[in-house]
């Protein structure tokens, strides 16, 4: 077990950072002393490395959180994704040290560079495998879906809302039900045939929308005027329909 400086000064952040971790839940040390000092282990390590790696490629605190929080996350899966990330920035960084070496060489007089050596490099293109990452946990498809719904007519938007409304209210009606019995995987299985009408929805990513629901004070408000309970309601049911459909 370690003390909180001592992961502080293992991983190269402060403890002020890793009390703020402790603070939102993200990273609960696993015990704490008797003179009360947080103590780390092994467990809390793996765990801190993984925030670390998807806070490198940008995701949110609270995104996060969400993702690995999820019972369905799989690290090995994460863990390889992010190894292709950093093998293509690898080979970006490669390239522009080259491009910067050639640049050195053309201003002594070495060498001629043609226009296009000199930008040799400089990407401004999503990394693919970042873009993956994001796609599978990030909020892309709800973006894409806002987008659609924006560039809509005033009817056709109007038409839009009573729909989900609709969908919404007869999910209320069942939500004393089992989220694993048929009536409501059926309808909950309505409201994905909905939204990928408005974007592209994986089934993991409409999961992780479902745990948005809960995760998100804005989503469980709107959604729990329907019916009180009904964001974790559907978070439960779109787990399940999710997980049948891997």
């Amino acid at each position: 077990m370690l003390k909180v400086k001592e992961v502080a000064q293992l991983v190269g952040i402060s403890v002020r950072t890793l009390h703020y971790y402790d603070e939102i839940g993200l990273l609960r040390p696993e015990a704490t002393s008797q003179a009360g000092y947080r103590l780390y282990s092994e467990r809390n390590l793996e765990r801190l490395q993984q925030i670390l790696f998807f806070k490198n490629i940008g995701f949110s605190l609270k995104q996060i959180k969400q993702i690995i929080d999820d019972p369905d996350f799989n690290q090995l899966e994460a863990l390889q994704l992010h190894r292709q990330i950093l093998l293509e920035k690898r080979a970006n960084i490669d390239t522009l040290i080259q491009t910067v070496d050639k640049t050195i060489q053309h201003t002594k007089g070495a060498i001629q560079m043609g226009a296009k050596e000199r930008f040799a490099g400089f990407d401004f293109s999503k990394n693919e495998y970042e873009q993956e990452a994001r796609e599978r946990w990030g909020d892309k498809a709800i973006d894409d879906s806002q987008k659609k719904i924006n560039k809509m007519a005033d009817e056709e938007r109007k038409g839009f809302e009573k729909q989900f409304e609709q969908i919404f209210r007869e999910l209320a009606d069942i939500r004393h039900l089992e989220p694993k019995s048929d009536q409501v995987q059926t309808k909950i299985g309505e409201w994905y045939a909905f939204l990928n009408r408005m974007g592209k929805y994986s089934p993991e990513v409409f999961a992780n929308l479902g745990e948005m629901y809960v995760s998100d004070e804005r989503f469980t408000k709107n959604i729990d005027q329907f019916g009180e309970g009904l964001a974790i309601f559907m978070r439960d049911a779109m787990k399940v329909y999710a997980k049948e459909r891997k």
